[in-house]
């Protein structure tokens, strides 16, 4: 904890060394666009996490100032996020708000854990296509959710795809208002100029212009309502729903949900946002600094957040030098909730329910997508579409989980693609005249030898009648036990019948391996040669020039 502390001490003092005007002003420019594109997001997440907007307004508030400081990076923006709503609807629906809280704070408290014993490498764990598919899963979660707003009914359901389903058996009267308000908040986004957004962001734009609409002709549509100026939500978590043992049977597992949840998108988020800025992400700073965060805002009745990958990358692109652009982006959050309050409460759900569309369209990582699809990695795709619909049918753990199994589960059979090859001896084909005594085969072995695939090696073997075998192992990477003590088995074999074996073209590690496991101590170190050419030349009784040597290589 105490190393956690002095680095960042460390880490502070090189990051605001030579701190000036210059400096400020970026900083002041990208924390203003960042605050602006991030204003109505907060409200629409706040939203369509079960909650209400000044819910979302307070969490991206809290988190500036808490995470924003404590963050493992200078350029971390966190905030309410689409991925976070998702999994966050179905638990206020079944459970309520203030299970909501208590799970955000015990995920707050697993990330702190997590944090500080040092597995924010875990990310690297996680196959790219799983990411991909989870995200685009996240986003698919996202538009469900909205199709009440989107459509301006009401459905009835636990989760997102329940809601979807009765809205297809009951058919409601659509209210076209609000499918108007939806659609052409995500039209004028898409198609706002991209080169317009350095002066005021297309996202931002789009709601003041729907709020004023509504604000004027007042069409009948449900509208965000009053927003309270306070940090202070009346609907917060009460200490005491920790002291019944039911209340935390019903949060473990949206808590280790959240927990989950945060750590992949914060991790890969500062991935991402390190790329971009040439800075490398203090992973597990970052977590103890999500933790916390997410401890604290249940208490001031803001939901969960994570780092904000759509946001960080704006705040840098926009300029961003160090964590002042967060804290700057707080503030014009908090001066927003005082001063345009009363605006606000004129916003229409169906104009941040477009919003929320394009924010799920432009989640979607296309460029990995495209990349799997066109070059046809089909196991990838395989990983992708499994995780894709683990996230919408059941929850992220799940969708993760079955995610990396599927792609354990791949990996494990490509390494049972073992090649494995038998030729017999053509002296026809050696750079001289290299006669053996011996009948002589050459197995060449590429692929890991590991429990699954030494059966197939064991095999080819056993076919073989040479009273020479040459084991020339230059595409094996690896060897594990069982491939070991099936080499000693065979090797043993071989001498009891008066049978040579001899090993080629070894890894280091493989033959560290066979060293330990007793075929160098039976065979000797006579049996090991560095090219396949030089064990024939040897047992022929003859020796290899310089240059025969270089070219055996």
């Amino acid at each position: 904890m105490m190393t956690l502390i002095r680095d960042y001490i460390a880490d502070l003092q090189s990051e605001f060394k030579g701190y000036g005007r210059k400096t400020l002003r970026k900083d002041l420019l990208a924390g203003l666009t960042t605050g602006a594109v991030a204003l109505p997001v907060a409200l629409a997440f706040g939203i369509s996490s079960g909650s209400d907007a000044s819910a979302g307004l307070i969490a991206a508030i809290i988190a500036a100032f808490v995470v924003g400081t404590l963050s493992g990076a200078s350029f971390q923006i966190s905030g309410p996020t689409g991925a976070m709503a998702a999994i966050l609807i179905p638990l206020a629906t079944k459970y309520g708000l203030e299970a909501v809280f208590a799970s955000a704070a015990l995920a707050g408290i697993l990330l702190i854990v997590a944090g500080l014993s040092k597995t924010g490498k875990i990310i690297n764990l996680i196959p790219t296509a799983v990411i991909t598919g989870f995200t685009s899963g996240i986003a698919m979660l996202v538009v469900l959710g909205q199709a009440d707003n989107l459509l301006g009914v009401h459905s009835e359901g636990e989760n997102a795809l329940q809601r979807v389903i009765f809205l297809f058996q009951n058919s409601p009267p659509v209210n076209p208002y609000a499918l108007i308000y939806s659609v052409a908040v995500a039209v004028f986004i898409f198609l706002f100029p991209r080169k317009w957004n350095a002066i005021v962001p297309g996202s931002l734009l789009a709601i003041i212009i729907a709020t004023m609409v509504q604000s004027i002709i007042k069409l009948p549509v449900a509208t965000v309502g009053t927003i309270p100026q306070t940090l202070i939500h009346e609907t917060r978590l009460d200490i005491s729903f920790f002291t019944s043992l039911s209340n935390w049977q019903m949060i473990l597992l949206p808590g280790t949900s959240i927990a989950v949840l945060c750590l992949i998108e914060s991790l890969l988020c500062g991935v991402i946002g390190g790329r971009m800025k040439g800075e490398t992400l203090n992973a597990d700073r970052e977590l103890v600094a999500q933790g916390i965060g997410n401890v604290i805002l249940p208490f001031f009745g803001g939901v969960p957040v994570t780092a904000a990958i759509a946001r960080t990358s704006v705040a840098i692109k926009s300029g961003c030098r160090t964590r002042a652009t967060g804290l700057i982006q707080g503030a014009f959050l908090l001066a927003s909730m005082f001063v345009l309050s009363p605006f606000m409460s004129q916003i229409p759900f169906s104009a941040l329910a477009g919003l929320l569309m394009v924010i799920a369209w432009r989640m979607n990582d296309w460029s990995s997508i495209r990349y799997i699809f066109q070059r046809r990695f089909h196991g990838a795709i395989v990983q992708f579409f499994i995780t894709l619909a683990a996230t919408v049918i059941f929850d992220l753990t799940i969708a993760i989980a079955a995610g990396c199994i599927v792609a354990t589960i791949l990996f494990v059979v490509k390494m049972l693609d073992l090649d494995v090859t038998v030729s017999e001896y053509d002296p026809s084909r050696m750079d001289g005249d290299f006669d053996l005594p011996l009948r002589t085969e050459v197995v060449y072995i590429t692929g890991s030898l590991f429990f699954g695939s030494v059966g197939k090696l064991e095999a080819k073997l056993k076919e073989s009648g040479a009273q020479l075998l040459i084991l020339s192992m230059r595409g094996v990477p690896s060897v594990d036990v069982s491939a070991v003590q099936a080499l000693l088995t065979f090797c043993k074999a071989r001498k009891k019948s008066d049978m040579h074996v001899a090993f080629s073209c070894l890894a280091p590690d493989v033959r560290k391996m066979l060293d330990r496991s007793g075929v160098t101590e039976l065979l000797g170190e006579g049996a090991y040669f560095p090219t396949t050419k030089e064990a024939i030349v040897w047992y022929s009784g003859q020796t290899l020039t310089t240059e025969q040597k270089n070219e055996s290589v």
